[in-house]
């Protein structure tokens, strides 16, 4: 496997609370899939597992990067679960999944990391 596109990307838990607070469940609807949603709503702490999964989503958007169809990737087609071993996983559909079919994309490795005042998250695309 090689490396064929790297993103990283930082969120502060506080912006994304202020925004929750301005925007409310609206801002769920548009950013994130139902399942993120249902998980984000679940934790005690909303908006600390919200800004992670910006994070991610930014830093999965960065490493697709390189075309202009690429700039068309929306928000929820980078999903961001969690594997049952509890590993955060990536499924693309979209712009975004036929992005990574065009670089030769296999999998999608990421990082998540957070305090509850910032995210940041690492996205590694790896090709065979």
């Amino acid at each position: 496997m090689s490396a064929i596109g790297v993103g990283v990307d930082l969120v502060e838990v506080a912006r994304v609370s202020g925004i929750i607070r301005d925007k409310g469940s609206r801002v769920f609807a548009r950013l994130l899939t139902l399942a993120e949603r249902q998980y984000c709503e679940s934790r005690p702490d909303p908006a600390t597992h919200v800004a992670v999964r910006l994070a991610a989503k930014e830093a999965v958007y960065k490493a697709l990067q390189g075309s202009a169809a690429a700039r068309g990737i929306g928000w929820r087609e980078i999903e961001v679960t969690r594997t049952a071993d509890g590993r955060p996983n990536v499924t693309l559909t979209g712009v975004a999944a036929a992005r990574a079919h065009e670089l030769g994309v296999q999998r999608v490795l990421l990082s998540l990391s957070h305090t509850h005042e910032a995210a940041v998250a690492v996205a590694v695309l790896e090709s065979a």
